[in-house]
């Protein structure tokens, strides 16, 4: 299977880099097709322009945007590990799905009729925070945060959610609950 990767955290010893390193050795062992895209290494320039906004349009997207949309379109599964900050997704992955996921490419409009055009296509989110899941389901975060990216962002292009992972209280986790962590990973990618 062809497995795109889409990686959101600026620190190489961090939780999340274990995480993608985790689903990456896994899917090595199954003989797929990985392609990574980190977005901090890449240098991703996340603001979307007047002249991003104007040529998406008209189905015209920059050199960067366009080899990023010809990796989502090669990808049979997409699997985005970032960290919450702030209730939502770090500005380089919200950026990214700005512009890359742009009008044309990942939706459209047929007759004021919302269409996802990335049906076919499966995505797992994995996603650290720093609270307690107790604390988010207390306020209703847990329900927010899938609404929100979930429905309102990876669903609204046609991506079916395989699967989505909120590892909680990863600002302090214990070697155990990363050890736990670690291996749903890898029962969730042996395939």
């Amino acid at each position: 299977m062809k497995h795109l990767i889409i990686y959101a955290h600026p620190n190489a010893a961090s939780l999340n880099h274990h995480l993608k390193q985790t689903v990456i050795q896994t899917l090595e062992q199954g003989e797929h097709q990985i392609e990574v895209r980190d977005l901090y290494q890449l240098d991703f320039n996340p603001v979307l322009s007047l002249a991003d906004m104007a040529g998406q349009r008209k189905g015209e997207v920059s050199e960067e945007v366009q080899k990023e949309q010809e990796y989502i379109t090669w990808a049979e599964h997409i699997t985005f590990v970032y960290p919450i900050w702030w209730t939502g997704m770090p500005a380089i992955m919200k950026g990214y799905i700005d512009r890359v996921f742009s009008y044309g490419f990942a939706y459209r409009y047929d007759g004021g009729v919302q269409k996802g055009l990335l049906k076919g296509k499966r995505a797992t989110l994995i996603n650290t925070h720093g609270k307690s899941q107790a604390e988010y389901k207390g306020i209703g975060m847990d329900k927010a945060l899938s609404l929100t990216s979930d429905t309102g962002v990876y669903g609204y292009c046609g991506l079916e959610i395989a699967q989505h992972f909120f590892f909680d209280q990863a600002d302090r986790p214990s070697p155990e609950r990363i050890q736990e962590w670690t291996e749903m990973l890898i029962a969730s990618y042996q395939y």
